[in-house]
């Protein structure tokens, strides 16, 4: 017979056996179900009229060169990313970019 302190007891409640459990959100309601990160994250960027326009256009070459109908702006800022976190020379000059606009 299992009692009040038995960690197997506290399976009823959604507590895993170690007494720990994530933290609700404000507002949740204790029948919703906690919500898992997702796999995906969004950003967004605000352009000025003159690099969204620059941009499409960059956008509009590549896909000529790469021999698509269409390279998506999706497309290009996570291979800037991916670039970014793995070329030490990349991200240096994107740091004296920075410190140069502040």
């Amino acid at each position: 017979m299992s009692t009040a302190s038995d960690p197997l007891n506290n399976r009823r409640f959604g507590v895993p056996a170690t007494g720990w459990a994530p933290v609700r959100e404000t507002g949740m309601k204790p029948t919703e179900p906690i919500p898992l990160r997702q796999t995906r994250t969004r950003r967004t960027v605000d352009l000025s009229p003159a690099q969204h326009r620059g941009l499409d256009l960059w956008q509009r070459d590549a896909a000529d060169r790469v021999g698509c109908a269409r390279i998506t702006g999706q497309e290009v800022m996570t291979a800037l990313i991916d670039q970014l976190l793995v070329d030490p020379d990349l991200s240096a000059q994107i740091i004296r970019t920075l410190r140069s606009r502040r």
